[in-house]
This record gives structure tokens, sequence and C-alpha cells, in this order.
């Protein structure tokens, strides 16, 4: 018969609690050993982003905006006078000269007002000639006159003087002699007076001459008005290019100062590009542009800004200073870039998705394994169209992801796949 020991059973009690501990102590130690573990990265395709390397030297600043090309000479024709529209002649997008006609336009009231005003031209030009022509025979026959006042002075002049020297040599009475000096004396008088009234006739006949002049240019002048509003009936654009619009219709009554029509010239365009107003501050006369028109790229220069901006744009005016490409018309939409200035020996990189100049941004920055990215604070500069300068956080040779990671916000590092 077998006698149990006391000292098994009490072994193998120590050895079972032992074993318990071990195994309580071995699972705290997992426990914690995993609590402490870092979350594991989330994978992101590499195909998906878009990454460049910080690099050092001179940044090129630009800005870009979109825009059309327009006409640099536009001109609206606008109505001269009150009519109707008879007949559009040419139809938008022909080529006009300066003495095309446009349009016709009717006025019968400007018609009867042309055939008065000619009436009254020509009958001031009649009463011109005639007082001309009187006021000439009034002034020969006064200077006739005053020639035989002044031949009949002469003689009694020349008679007094004869009979000075007979009455010294006793040859002739004293009152004949005395008789002869005063009537010397008084047709001197006469010529003197009719020499007056040549003069006052003269300037009588300026006179009289001047206010029927201011009458009949007044007549001319009224004339001509009403004969050139009747030719502005035949609407002509006086410059050569292209007809773009016509604002009126056939049977419409259109009113002095009304745009009846647009011309431009195709030849000489320009650039109206839209700078977003955040970038068009820096924007200066005279800054170099190349303009995109999608079939060829052509240099300006900026001649215009808008001095406010609208819609948050401003309006900047480039001239092309290069050879049109064919397809290069009027309201075709390009694509401007303008040089702003040069930044010399800094660091830049491609610019960020959600970039903006002097703005605090975090970018994920490649780690040395080139498989793993960590956000990283940067501070931005002065920026360009593509590319922003770096103030701090990176330096040179540092690989970002400049694609949009807005949806890994929540994590600080990223693992590539």
């Amino acid at each position: 018969m077998d006698i149990p020991r006391k000292s098994a059973a009490r072994n193998r009690r120590i050895k079972r609690i032992l074993y318990i501990v071990i195994g309580v102590m071995a699972i705290g130690g997992i426990t914690l050993a995993v609590s402490r573990l870092k979350p594991a990265a989330p994978t992101v395709d590499r195909a998906t982003v878009w990454d460049d390397t910080v690099k050092r030297g001179d940044m090129l600043r630009q800005v870009r905006g979109l825009g059309t090309l327009v006409p640099e000479e536009i001109r609206w024709i606008p109505a001269v006078t009150q009519g109707r529209v008879e007949r559009i002649i040419v139809k938008p997008g022909a080529e006009v000269t300066p003495n095309t006609v446009l349009l016709e336009l009717s006025n019968p009231e400007l018609e009867q007002s042309l055939q008065e005003a000619e009436q009254q031209y020509k009958a001031a030009k009649a009463n011109y000639k005639s007082l001309e022509v009187t006021l000439e025979k009034r002034l020969l026959d006064q200077q006739a006159t005053t020639a035989s006042a002044k031949a009949n002075y002469s003689e009694a002049k020349l008679n007094a003087e004869v009979n000075d020297e007979l009455s010294e040599k006793g040859l002739i009475a004293p009152l004949q002699h005395k008789v002869s000096k005063v009537r010397a004396e008084d047709l001197k008088t006469r010529y003197e007076i009719e020499q007056k009234r040549l003069e006052i006739t003269a300037d009588e006949a300026k006179a009289q001459l001047a206010a029927q002049q201011a009458t009949l240019e007044q007549s001319r002048t009224l004339y001509e008005l009403r004969r050139s509003q009747m030719e502005a009936l035949n609407v002509r654009p006086g410059m050569t290019g292209v007809l773009q619009q016509v604002e009126v219709q056939e049977g419409q009554q259109v009113t002095p100062g009304l745009n009846l029509a647009r011309v431009a010239n195709p030849q000489q365009l320009k650039a109206e590009l839209r700078i977003a107003e955040t970038q068009a501050k820096d924007v200066q006369i005279g800054q170099k542009a190349s303009i995109d028109t999608r079939n060829g790229i052509i240099p300006g220069r900026v001649i215009r800004k808008d001095p406010g901006a609208v819609n948050g744009t401003v309006t900047v005016d480039v001239s092309l200073e290069g050879d049109l490409p064919k397809g290069a018309v009027p309201s075709l939409n390009v694509d401007g870039t303008i040089e702003l200035e040069r930044l010399v020996d800094i660091l830049y990189v491609g610019r960020p998705v959600q970039g903006q100049e002097n703005a605090k941004i975090m970018l994920f920055k490649f780690e040395e394994d080139g498989q793993h990215a960590s956000k990283v604070t940067i501070q931005l500069g002065r920026s360009s169209v593509s590319v922003i300068e770096v103030v701090e956080g990176l330096k040179e040779g540092d690989r970002v992801i400049l694609s949009d990671m807005s949806a890994w916000d929540n994590v600080n590092r990223i693992r590539l796949n």
C-alpha cells in the first residue's frame, strides 16, 4: 500500500503558483511593450504623390494670369444725327477701309434743312457780292471827288503864287491878289475835307463788308453742318480694320450719340491679363512678359495696370513685341506670364499645392531611408508661378511632398509604397 507524501503535493502546488505568476508577468510585460509601440505608419502609393528637392540658387519671380487678345485700336462709330436705318451694307467680320459705307440712314427733315441752309448760303453770298459792288462804287465816287478837289486846289495855289510875283512888281491890283489867296485857302480846306471823307468811306466799307462777311460765314457754317450731317447718314468707319459688331437693325430709329458699329484693327493686338489681386501688387509698368497663344509664345511688356481690383483680379495690359502667330485674332484666350524680379542665392522648392507667399505650412519630408516621410513645419517666402522661397525649416537637398496631403492631416508619418 502506497503512502502519499505530503512534500510532493506541496511541491506541485508551489510549481503551479510559480507558473501562474510567471504567466501573469509575461502577459503584463507583453501588454506594456505593445502599449509603448508607435502605431504603424499608413502606406501611401508613391505614384500618387508629387515631390521636389530643395535647391539653392537664383529664382526668377513670375506671376501668371489668363486673358484675351484685344485690338489696341478700337473705334465705336456713333450716330451723328437722328435717323432711320434703311440698309445694313456690311456684315460683321468683313474688312473695311476708311470710306467703306457700313450703314445707310435716312432723315427727311434733315434733307429739307439742308435745302434751306443751301438757299440761305446762296442768298448771303449774293448779298455780300451786291454790297461789295455798291461800296466799291461809293468809294470810287469819293475818290473822284477827292481828286477833283485836289486839282482845283492845285490850280488855285498856282494862280495865287503867280499873283504874288505880279503883286510884288505892281502889275496886279491888291484886291485881285487877295482874292486869289483866299480862293486857294478855301480849295485847300475842301480838299482836306474830301480826303477825310475818302478815309471814312473806306473805313465804312470795311465795316459793312465785315458785318456781311459774318452773316455769310454763319450761313456757310450752317450749310456745311447740314451737308456733313447728310453725308453722315452714310455711316463710314474712318479707319482700316475689321467690322466687329453692328449694334442696330434695319428699320430702327437712332438718336445722336448712339453707337452703331464697332471697328478694330486686327493687326495691332495687345493682351489683357487678369492677375490675382494678391500677386498684382508687384506688377510694374515696363516689366517683361510672355504671352502663350497655344500656337506660339510672343514676347511683350507691361504697359498699363488697372488701379483697382474687380472680382479679386487686376487687369494688366501687355503690348506684343513679336510677330503674331497664325490664329492670333481678337478675343483669343491666352496665358500670360510676367517677370517680376530675379532673387539671387536663395533656397527654393516647387510650389506646394497649398503654399501661399509668406505662409507657414507643414509638409511631409522624406527620411533618409527614402521609404518614409515625416511632417515638418516650413516658413515660406516670396513666390513665383511654379516655385517658392524657403525661409526656414528645410535645407538644400531635402525632398518634400508638394501634392495635396490633406487626407493625412491626422498622422505625422507615412510610408511610401
